[in-house]
């Protein structure tokens, strides 16, 4: 609570928040609240964005959500890539952008709607699923022409091809994906088989089950999506085929499809992670979305999930992409990659002992005058700390960013977010915020931390004094602490109690 308007604050309870109290991503950005979804939505509008852009895809120790920039090589890596190169044609033999894999977002009340599985009914999740009316078949629309999306939904034109189809349920957090999916004349659906993953889970599928891709993974959290490439920076592992893979699925596949030997191991298993070498210079002159994709080969990199014609990667075949987005990255040979050891189920950001970070109280703050932030780290193991601008009107001069308590002064009024993150190598960094209001005006924060009171206070120069009455009449003041920072933590002992801020 802020306090605008003289110097008596009458307490009142509030809750602390502690570690880990702000919903931020596995890359370090803040989601806000999550954006309920109240009727379906199309992958490839504004509305499809903003929820997105507030939702956490899966955990973040999840194996699409790891960094594994500094995992050591495979040691048959060279010798991996070779056979992936020989295994495709001569002119196919670079990275190649398909625009296939679409979605729609739908509500918790949607509709369920029966569907009938016709080649792997036994490695299906049951029907009925939550079909909308306006549910995306693969490649639609950028690559159907004057197609409608019922025509599509149909397949009037009898085109054919895998026909995946995604659903997703930001507010329960399930996924629903199907393959050579199919509306009937009369209303009701066809799918090969069908696959529910939860978002808010590491689950996998049974294994030896299948999925809508042939790895048994999820296919939504590995597509490239307009959002996160107009924000810069794809947050997480993308979708890789290659031409050839072995009878073998490694961690977190859970199905193979393939006559290629196990012993065989140069030739890729399902769920091979491979990532784009930290040598490969990425063009300043190549577009935003060109540059994101490649950030986020070198940092999450792709698992093999299917076999094809080529070594793609897939995007969301949104209208709002031009024509050309894409066309410098098919100069990437695939001699630019490398395989990497991968985590099993209870290894990297999944095993015991993760960091947490509590980057304190919200503050208030004068202009060019120091204030103390008290962040906090729990961690088993050495991390390293760092204190970092998210957002603000201007620069921030912290003591000593590497240290949990430090200075930190602003050049300008405003409102700023400081994050505070604490990183081990192994674990997903641990991340938490802090808001800092910087004013010339006098104002001060009041809030509960265990049993005693936090101030805050911003707009007038040093030393202070803390005094606390007991009684609102008479009014005797007792100095509690004299300090000549602008923030203060005072025990509280009296169920009444009246304090307040003063210069000597």
């Amino acid at each position: 609570m802020s306090f605008r308007l003289g110097f008596f604050l009458l307490l009142l309870t509030f809750t602390f928040d502690g570690f880990g109290a702000d919903r931020i991503n596995q890359e370090g950005r803040i989601l806000g609240p999550q954006i309920e979804v109240k009727a379906p939505i199309l992958f490839n509008t504004p509305e499809a964005d903003s929820v997105l852009s507030s939702l956490q895809i899966m955990p973040v120790t999840n194996p699409w959500n790891e960094d594994i920039s500094k995992r050591p090589l495979l040691v048959n890596s060279d010798a991996m890539i070779a056979q992936i190169i020989s295994d495709l044609a001569t002119n196919r033999r670079a990275l190649r952008i398909f625009f296939e894999m679409n979605f729609a977002l739908v509500p918790d009340n949607q509709p369920l709607a029966p569907i009938r599985f016709f080649n792997y009914p036994t490695e299906s999740d049951p029907s009925p699923y939550p079909i909308p009316s306006i549910l995306p078949i693969e490649t639609w629309p950028k690559e159907t022409g004057s197609l409608s999306l019922r025509d599509w939904q149909m397949d009037t034109n009898n085109v054919g091809g895998d026909r995946h189809s995604i659903m997703v349920q930001p507010g329960t957090g399930g996924i629903w994906e199907t393959w050579l999916t199919k509306l009937k004349a009369d209303g009701s659906w066809d799918a090969s088989n069908g696959a529910k993953f939860n978002m808010n889970s590491n689950a996998q599928r049974p294994s030896g089950w299948t999925s809508g891709d042939a790895a048994g993974l999820p296919m939504f959290p590995a597509l490239i999506r307009f959002d996160e490439c107009e924000r810069g920076m794809v947050e997480h592992a993308m979708r890789v085929v290659v031409k050839r893979s072995r009878r073998e699925y490694i961690y977190p596949a859970t199905h193979f499809a393939s006559t290629t030997a196990a012993t065989e191991t140069n030739v890729p298993a399902m769920g091979q992670r491979v990532r784009l070498k930290s040598s490969f210079a990425i063009p300043a002159g190549w577009t935003k979305h060109e540059q994101a994709v490649l950030k986020g080969l070198k940092k999450y990199g792709a698992m093999v999930a299917d076999n094809g014609g080529f070594f793609s990667i897939s995007a969301t075949p949104d209208s709002r992409w031009a024509a050309d987005e894409f066309s410098h990255l098919s100069s990437i040979n695939v001699t630019n990659f490398e395989v990497i050891q991968t985590t099993g189920p209870n290894e990297g950001p999944r095993s015991p002992g993760a960091p947490r970070a509590d980057a304190g109280p919200d503050q208030l703050a004068p202009v060019n005058a120091a204030i103390t932030l008290n962040g906090a780290v729990d961690s088993t193991g050495g991390v390293a700390v760092q204190w970092s601008v998210y957002s603000g009107p201007g620069t921030v001069g912290f003591g000593d960013a590497t240290k949990t308590n430090t200075a930190a002064t602003f050049i300008a009024n405003g409102n700023y977010v400081l994050m505070l993150s604490a990183a081990d190598g192994v674990h997903a960094p641990a991340f938490d915020a802090v808001n800092v209001t910087v004013t010339d005006e006098f104002r001060m924060d009041v809030s509960w931390a265990g049993n005693s009171i936090a101030l805050s206070w911003s707009g007038i120069g040093s030393p202070f004094v803390v005094e606390q009455a007991s009684l609102l009449a008479p009014l005797n003041w007792t100095p509690v602490l004299t300090t000549t920072v602008h923030i203060a933590s005072i025990p509280i002992t009296n169920a009444r109690a009246f304090l307040r801020l003063r210069q000597p």
